[in-house]
C-alpha cells in the first residue's frame, strides 16, 4: 500500500472503530500513534543492535540500544508536543471558565422565576406559554451552553404546566427541544470557541458574526410558535380567566428586575467586553464565572454541595474537549503527512464543483455526521478536514463556521437521533411518546434550514458586525 493508501484506510478504521463504540478521544490517540509509529519508522537504530549482537556486544548495551531504537520515534514526540500545545492553548483556557459559569447558573434556581415572569408579561400573545418557553430557553440556552442541561431542566418546569394548559403535546415538546440548543450557536458559545480553536479564527469576529444569524434563528422560531397558534388555536388554546393571575405593573417590573434583569445583564457583560475588546476571551469567562457565583449567592442558592458537583462537571467535560483536540492533533498531522489530505484536495477538486455545490456537500456530511457524534466531536475532528478546502473555493472560514454552527443544530433535532429528545423523554410525563416528540421537531427542523437559506444569500447577515466592529 502506498502511504496515501495507509491515510485513508487509516481514516476508514477510525470511522469504523467509533461506530462500534469506542471512545472517541482515545481512538483518535491510538490511530494516530499506532499508524503514525509506521509513517516515522527508522529502523536503523534497530538494526545496529541485532547487528551489535552478532559482534558479540554486551547484552544489555544492546538490548538497552534496541529499545531506544524501538520508541525512538518521532511519533512520541509529536503526541508530547501536541498535548503541550493544547494546554497552552488561550483560546481553549475560556471553555472550562463559560462551562463553570453554566453550571452554576443551572443551580441557581432563576429559570423557575424567569419562566413565571415571562409567562405573565407574555398571557395576551397567542401561545403565551409556548413564547415564555421559548424565550426562557434561548437565553438559558445562553448563559449555559449545556444542551442536556437546558432541555432537561425546561422539560421539569414548562413541560408540565404547558401540558396543563391544554397544549398539544409535540407543540409543546418540539418548542422545549428548540429552544434548548440554542446556546451552541448563540454567543458567549463555547462550540464558537473550540471551532475557533480548531480553525485559527477569531473568537471576537465568531461571536460578531454570530449574534444576527442566532436572532434570525430565533425570530423564526417565534414567528412559527405564534404563527401556529393563531392558525391552529387547538394547539396552543388561551389561557381561561384567572389561569394567569393579573399583576400590577409595578410588582411586574420588580419580577422582572429579580428574575430576567441578573441573567440579561450577565450574558450582555460577558458578550459585551469581549465584542468591545473590553476584555479576552478568558478574561470575560472569568467575569461570567464570577458573575454566575453571585447570582448564585443572591438567590440563596449556593451550598458546598452545588459548588462541588459545578466544579466536577466543569473538569469532566473539560477533560472531554481537551483530549478530544489532543487525540484529533495527532491524528490529523499523521494523516497529513501520509498524503491523505492531500488526497482529498485531489479529489474535490477533481469534482469540479462551485462555491455553491461545495457548500452544499460539506453541510449534507456534517449533517450526517450529526446523528451518530456529538458536535464536539465533528468540530474537532471532521471539520479541520474541510478548512484547507476553503480558500479553494473562496469561502469565508467565518462564514462557514457560522454556517457549521447553524446545521449543528440539526444534531440534537433530527429524528431518529436527535438527543434534546430524548434528554425530554427521559424526564416527560410517561404518556409523552418519543414519536410524539419527534413530531414536534421537524417544523423547528425546517426553521433551521431556512436560516442557513437566508444566510446564504444574505451573507451580510454573518459580516456585518465583524466588519462594522473590527474592519
Amino acid at each position: 500500500m502506498t502511504e496515501p493508501q495507509v491515510a485513508l484506510f487509516m481514516l476508514g478504521l477510525f470511522i469504523f472503530l467509533v461506530f462500534l463504540g469506542f471512545p472517541i478521544a482515545f481512538t483518535l490517540m491510538a490511530m494516530g500513534i499506532i499508524f503514525g509509529y509506521y509513517a516515522y519508522f527508522d529502523g536503523d537504530r534497530m538494526w545496529r543492535a541485532f547487528n551489535r549482537l552478532e559482534e558479540d556486544a554486551g547484552l544489555y548495551d544492546s538490548v538497552t540500544l534496541w529499545l531506544d531504537g524501538f520508541f525512538n520515534s518521532r511519533i512520541f514526540d509529536l503526541f508530547i508536543n501536541q498535548t503541550y500545545t493544547v494546554m497552552s492553548n488561550e483560546v481553549l483556557t475560556a471553555v472550562p471558565l463559560f462551562l463553570f459559569m453554566g453550571y452554576i447558573v443551572e443551580r441557581a434556581n432563576i429559570v423557575n422565576r424567569l419562566f413565571t415572569t415571562l409567562n405573565i408579561a407574555s398571557k395576551n400573545i397567542p401561545g403565551s406559554l409556548g413564547v415564555a418557553a421559548l424565550i426562557t430557553c434561548a437565553l438559558f440556552a445562553t448563559a449555559t451552553g449545556i444542551v442536556g442541561a437546558v432541555v432537561t431542566l425546561m422539560g421539569l418546569l414548562a413541560l408540565p404546566a404547558m401540558l396543563k394548559a391544554r397544549y398539544d403535546t409535540s407543540f409543546a415538546t418540539g418548542i422545549i427541544c428548540a429552544g434548548g440548543t440554542l446556546g451552541i450557536l448563540i454567543p458567549p458559545s463555547i462550540m464558537l470557541i473550540v471551532y475557533a480553536a480548531a480553525s485559527g479564527t477569531s473568537i471576537v469576529r465568531l461571536y460578531a458574526g454570530a449574534l444576527l444569524p442566532g436572532f434570525l434563528l430565533v425570530g423564526l422560531y417565534m414567528v412559527y410558535v405564534v404563527g401556529r397558534s393563531i392558525l391552529q388555536p387547538s394547539v396552543a388554546p388561551k389561557p381561561s380567566p384567572g389561569e394567569i393571575p393579573d399583576v400590577p405593573f409595578g410588582r411586574m417590573l420588580f419580577m422582572i428586575a429579580t428574575s430576567f434583569l441578573p441573567l440579561a445583564v450577565l450574558i450582555l457583560a460577558v458578550l459585551g467586553s469581549i465584542l468591545f475588546g473590553l476584555a479576552t476571551p478568558t478574561e470575560a469567562a472569568a467575569i461570567g464565572a464570577l458573575g454566575g457565583l453571585l447570582l448564585a449567592v443572591a438567590y440563596q442558592a449556593m451550598t458546598f454541595q452545588r459548588l462541588r458537583e459545578s466544579v466536577y462537571l466543569t473538569v469532566r467535560t473539560t477533560a472531554m474537549v481537551c483530549w478530544l483536540f489532543v487525540g484529533s492533533y495527532t491524528f490529523s498531522s499523521v494523516f497529513s503527512y501520509l498524503g491523505g489530505e492531500a488526497v482529498i484536495s485531489e479529489f474535490v477538486q477533481g469534482l469540479d464543483l462551485t462555491p455553491l455545490q461545495f457548500l452544499l456537500l460539506a453541510q449534507l456530511i456534517i449533517f450526517l455526521l450529526g446523528w451518530p457524534l456529538e458536535w464536539s466531536e465533528i468540530i474537532i475532528i471532521f471539520v479541520p478536514i474541510f478548512l484547507p478546502l476553503l480558500p479553494m473555493f473562496g469561502i469565508d472560514p467565518l462564514f462557514f463556521g457560522i454556517l457549521v454552527a447553524l446545521n449543528l443544530q440539526t444534531s440534537f433535532l433530527t429524528p431518529p437521533m436527535a438527543m434534546s429528545a430524548y434528554y425530554l423523554k427521559g424526564i416527560a410525563p410517561p404518556e409523552v411518546r418519543l414519536t410524539q416528540i419527534f413530531m414536534g421537531l421537524i417544523p423547528f427542523l425546517f426553521m433551521v434550514f431556512l436560516a442557513m437559506a437566508i444566510v446564504y444569500v444574505f451573507p451580510q447577515i454573518v459580516f456585518y458586525l465583524p466588519n462594522a466592529v473590527y474592519g
